[in-house]
């Protein structure tokens, strides 16, 4: 198969440039010079850090070391923010004999962190190759298309995800997602509805680490608040409601005219929380009109949108 055969070829005598070697193989075409030169003063720059001082000396020797420990460095590089390092040691790996799939992965996820997408599909899509029933990787791959608006290719992939995995919350949330942006609520709600069943926090932010990537961001991000705000309502989660409608609040959503309007929030129209945060709101809107340069201008929302996506484990 493919992928083994790039591995094949990264000898032990080349092993300190294995993971230049294996990057220029997933490449379809050269970076742009400035994006190179930008990032190799990105890197020198981390390089002149008193962290990567102290964490230099301990990285096991590329030439010796086993494929498990020089896995375990690109981890350690890669949860210390030191994403090129990583990407070596994860190629060093590949080259000592590691788990091509997993690494792959791994290598995958770094590329996504450095929103460097095409790079990230064609590490997922060379897992997928090697093996077809790895439903991380069919996950990942589904968030490279919806990083770039590629919706229903990323359906195709979460579906994929799904099947080889059912009870992955991550995955009903990633398909939920690209439903939702493809305006097909009843499929995102649908989604939502068994990613929540599964685990109830799943669209709360959490740390970076593992290799399955979670989209947590959204084009339309208030919408998407208020329809998880919805969700929670409907599973009688008042805390979690709470906290949605909270963010499609701050992000410029007309919660009290959404909420007016459905069934499902009556009881939180008497909350004293959701009233202290209506009022507030409608303070916050009515001072962003005064400060407004014209009639009829548009006022921006008070949100910034979530990051696209975080890794979870």
């Amino acid at each position: 198969m493919r992928v083994r055969s790039i591995v094949a070829i990264l000898s032990l005598a080349a092993v300190t440039s294995a993971a230049s070697v294996f990057a220029q193989t997933s490449t379809p075409k050269p970076a742009p010079e400035q994006a190179r030169l930008t990032s190799d003063a990105e890197r020198t720059a981390l390089h002149n850090s008193t962290e990567w001082q102290m964490l230099q000396p301990h990285l096991p020797d590329p030439q010796t070391a086993s494929a498990a420990s020089l896995e375990t460095a690109g981890d350690v590089l890669r949860a210390r923010r030191f994403p090129q390092d990583a990407l070596d040691y994860y190629g060093y790996a590949v080259a000592r004999g590691g788990n091509v799939s997993d690494l792959l992965n791994k290598m995958g996820i770094v590329r996504l962190e450095l929103r460097q997408t095409d790079l990230a599909r064609q590490m997922f899509l060379r897992t997928v190759r090697a093996k077809k029933n790895d439903s991380q990787a069919w996950n990942n791959l589904g968030v490279t298309e919806y990083a770039d608006h590629h919706y229903t290719a990323a359906i195709v992939d979460y579906k994929r995800a799904t099947k080889l995995n059912r009870n992955s919350a991550v995955f009903h949330s990633n398909l939920a997602m690209a439903y939702f942006e493809q305006n097909d609520m009843a499929s995102a709600r649908q989604q939502f509805a068994i990613a929540i069943q599964l685990d109830p926090k799943i669209m709360q932010e959490q740390e970076l680490g593992g290799i399955t990537a979670h989209i947590i961001g959204s084009k339309n991000y208030p919408e998407m608040c208020f329809e998880m705000a919805r969700l929670y309502a409907h599973n009688r989660d008042a805390e979690s409601t709470r906290l949605w409608l909270a963010k499609a609040s701050e992000s410029g959503y007309d919660v009290r005219a959404g909420m007016s309007e459905d069934v499902v929030f009556r009881p939180y129209m008497k909350d004293p929380e959701v009233i202290l945060m209506l009022t507030n709101s409608s303070q916050m809107r009515k001072r962003s009109l005064a400060a407004a340069p014209g009639l009829g201008e548009s006022v921006p929302p008070t949100g910034q949108p979530q990051p696209l996506f975080i890794n979870n484990n």
